[in-house]
């Protein structure tokens, strides 16, 4: 088991290092949330003091903290409403680059960053591909009037309809201050039509479907990066 926990952390360094070559001087670069996108902020940070001049806007505020422990200069979506490229991870990945993200409770403010994002990088460990989404919960942030509401219409979706709780026991809070509901949906038959029914439904702020907005992926495999592009 601490084998494969090993391998599997290698990959993800590896996934995020081959990530590297998509940036460049002079870029804006939104910076992921997750223990991937962490790898890449610490790579990237080797490469800022190295003299490589970017501006990074994170997707949480983890991922704010770590980039600014290591000297990463920041912007905000104030100051730059376009960013060249965004490097995250996903949850899952399917053969259409459609993705599960969430898993880290930060997919708000991953989406928003990921729409505003010319070129949309995801690292990941050869886990997170699947044939189908579903296998992982979909993560689901909703506000907290409407929770009762909302959970019982995801249910009515098919769905098993979890509140994510912390360690305590406690309603886990995003950064954004809202709740997230982890739905078990089991293989999704058409994401793109969830997609479209979890967008309509009042009280849902945003949902871990990102669909038609990763580029490339990148999945390390042992030893091998295996690149894979969306057909646009």
């Amino acid at each position: 088991m601490a084998t494969d926990l090993r391998r599997a952390d290698q990959e993800k360094e590896a996934a995020a290092r081959a990530s590297l070559r998509f940036i460049k001087s002079g870029q804006v670069v939104g910076l992921g949330t997750g223990s991937t996108a962490a790898s890449f902020i610490r790579l990237l940070a080797e490469q800022v003091k190295n003299g490589l001049l970017i501006r990074g806007i994170p997707t949480s505020v983890r991922s704010r903290e770590l980039a600014e422990s290591l000297g990463i200069p920041l912007t905000t979506l104030d100051e730059s409403q376009e960013i060249d490229v965004t490097v995250d991870g996903a949850d899952e990945v399917d053969p259409e680059l459609r993705l599960i993200k969430g898993g880290g409770g930060a997919l708000l403010r991953e989406k928003v960053v990921a729409s505003a994002t010319k070129y949309l990088v995801i690292v990941a460990d050869a886990a997170k591909q699947v044939p189908r989404l579903g296998k992982f919960p979909l993560p689901v942030e909703v506000i907290r009037f409407a929770q009762a509401l909302v959970a019982k219409k995801i249910a009515a979706l098919g769905a098993d309809v979890r509140l994510r709780l912390q360690a305590n026991g406690t309603p886990y809070v995003t950064d954004e201050s809202n709740h997230i509901f982890d739905c078990r949906f089991g293989e999704i038959a058409d994401a793109d039509n969830l997609a479209r029914q979890l967008s309509d439904m009042p009280g849902i702020v945003e949902h871990g479907l990102f669909i038609g907005m990763a580029s490339t992926v990148l999945l390390a495999k042992g030893d091998e990066i295996v690149e894979l592009h969306r057909q646009h």
